[in-house]
């Protein structure tokens, strides 16, 4: 019996050493599956505001986070596949926590000239502060006027922070939130507030403070927006990436109208003036931040090979953000006035044509006469051409304007490519088109075009565009006018292609920018207001057609330019 005894308890012992080994084996396995789960979430985001900045930020009743800046933050990481988790918290202790690096970046900042030598700013629309005082309060028309008086303000704010520096004897009556300030005032303590004027309104509104109001601005409107420390440049670009896929695509006008548009008080909600200031302030921080990526790019071509690619795509995305609002902007009103030219330019054609026969007899009977200075057998020639002429002018306005805004926003214009085009004829009308700055730039025009060539197939008004990117080009290289400009057309039987050839006498270029020639947004000619957009378009253009666009050039002897068009396709090819 004891060694029966023995037995079971030896057999035991090994059964509960192996059950522990392959739980041990289970659970190293649960922690590498956990552990791998977690290398393969993007890094969360912390992403900081006010906790009672209505309607920007701030915990409503139900204690949800909710307001303009919650909503467009949940916007930028669905578009940029971010992973962030807002935290609303009173605004003196989320400051104190984005400064020691425990949140990453502020969604509602006000761009203040302290701030910005601390603080790296993308923002999304504007904030003023108003003085706010009691119905009974001493009448005030400027901040200065606050002297000797107690203001309260909201503590760290940027209104505290101005007032703080302003010089003046003011006495500071710092509190938590925008809220307390008013609560304060509304119940006869201190004789003004400071606070930013919609969530002023927003407040004073939904509290039912009514012997409070608004009495004047405490200044002119501030920047307002995402905030990162200077060291965080790549997060903020990626918010700012964010921010303009938003604006070109109207979601974040479409949130913007939904927390402001029944307060009714936005500028941007106004028409006329208004609407125009707001479009340069905003064009002038576009200036602003791509000449700041310039001077990050500098910095950033010092570090590995793998950052300065990362940089330069950041740097083009920002770019091609900004011309699509700029030109989703003026697009429309340049087409309108272009489609009443293009419409009424026949018409015109078409009354002249028929009063000729009225005009022929008028001549017969009274001999030759004068019309706008020009004897009326040679004007009858001319204004047909003329009109032709003018009538191709408005069509070529509008195809810069497409191809503009599709080199902008991928997708949003398209042409038709079946016209059957003779390159000699679309090569003799953009000289015309551009026969003022030939003449200003060369005396010495030579135009060899050769004789019949078979046609190709495509859209005529593009194809215009690039040949006179390209004379204006050669052009622009000449230093004087004793320099030439050789034009040529031939046909390629070996490659089945027409040619066109544009050269010029003038400074060259560089061969280390030669290759480089076609890249969006590179220039040699930005001091002369290049734009370096005019050879990526026109290279998108001959591209989109087949053909090739090549160059040659000799520093300080000239450029050398060939468009290369492949033919019609056979019917029994298609």
């Amino acid at each position: 019996m004891q060694r029966f005894t023995h037995l079971f308890i030896k057999q035991n012992a090994w059964f509960y050493v192996l059950k522990i080994a392959l739980l041990s084996l289970l659970g190293i396995n649960s922690l590498n599956c956990i552990a791998q789960a977690n290398l393969s979430q993007p890094k969360q985001i912390i992403v900081g505001g006010d906790f009672n900045y209505p309607p920007y930020e701030f915990i409503n009743e139900d204690g949800e986070l909710t307001g303009y800046n919650v909503e467009l933050s949940q916007e930028i990481a669905a578009v940029m596949g971010l992973n962030i988790k807002i935290k609303l918290m009173p605004w003196a202790e989320i400051r104190a926590e984005f400064d020691r690096g425990n949140v990453d970046i502020l969604q509602g900042m006000a761009a203040t000239p302290e701030r910005t030598d601390l603080y790296n700013f993308s923002p999304h629309t504007f904030v003023n502060h108003s003085i706010f005082a009691r119905d009974n309060s001493p009448k005030i028309t400027h901040y200065s006027e606050l002297e000797n008086y107690r203001v309260i303000v909201q503590s760290n704010g940027s209104a505290f922070d101005m007032l703080n520096h302003s010089g003046l004897n003011i006495t500071l009556i710092p509190v938590e939130t925008h809220a307390d300030a008013l609560r304060l005032l509304a119940s006869g303590r201190y004789d003004f507030a400071v606070v930013s004027n919609l969530p002023g309104l927003y407040l004073s509104k939904k509290l039912g403070l009514s012997n409070i109001t608004a009495i004047s601005s405490l200044e002119r409107n501030r920047l307002y927006g995402y905030a990162t420390k200077t060291a965080d440049e790549a997060l903020l670009s990626q918010f700012t990436q964010g921010l303009a896929i938003l604006k070109n695509t109207g979601r974040q006008q479409e949130i913007y109208d939904k927390w402001f548009g029944p307060l009714n008080v936005s500028p941007w909600s106004k028409a006329g003036v208004i609407a125009g200031i707001c479009v340069v302030v905003l064009l002038l921080i576009s200036t602003v931040v791509i000449i700041w990526n310039k001077a990050l790019r500098k910095k950033v071509e010092s570090r590995t090979k793998e950052l300065q690619a990362q940089q330069l795509q950041l740097l083009h995305a920002d770019k091609m953000a900004s011309l699509g609002v700029l030109v989703s902007g003026v697009a429309h009103e340049i087409n309108n006035p272009c489609s009443i030219l293009t419409l009424n330019f026949p018409f015109i054609k078409e009354a002249f044509e028929d009063a000729t026969d009225i005009l022929d007899e008028h001549q017969a009977s009274q001999g030759d006469f004068l019309v706008a200075g020009v004897s009326y057998q040679r004007f009858k020639h001319m204004l047909p051409e003329i009109l032709d002429d003018m009538h191709i002018a408005s069509n070529k306005v509008k195809g810069i304007v497409e191809d503009l805004k599709s080199f902008a926003v991928k997708g949003e214009a398209s042409h038709e490519k079946t016209e059957q085009l003779d390159l000699n004829l679309l090569t003799n009308r953009s000289i015309r088109l551009v026969t003022n700055q030939i003449k200003n730039s060369t005396n010495h025009l030579e135009v060899n075009l050769a004789n019949s060539l078979p046609a190709f197939k495509g859209s005529g008004s593009r194809i215009e565009q690039v040949i006179v990117n390209l004379i204006l080009n050669a052009c622009q290289a000449l230093e004087d006018k004793s320099q030439k400009i050789i034009i040529t057309s031939y046909f390629h039987t070996k490659h089945n292609q027409v040619v066109l050839s544009i050269e010029d006498q003038g400074v060259g270029i560089d061969q280390q920018h030669l290759i480089k020639l076609t890249d969006p947004f590179y220039t040699t000619k930005r001091q002369s207001g290049g734009t370096g957009l005019g050879l990526s378009v026109s290279a998108g253009i001959v591209a989109d057609h087949q053909g090739q666009l090549t160059f040659k050039s000799t520093l300080g002897k000239g450029t050398k330019v060939k468009l290369s068009l492949p033919l019609l396709q056979h019917e029994s090819e298609l």
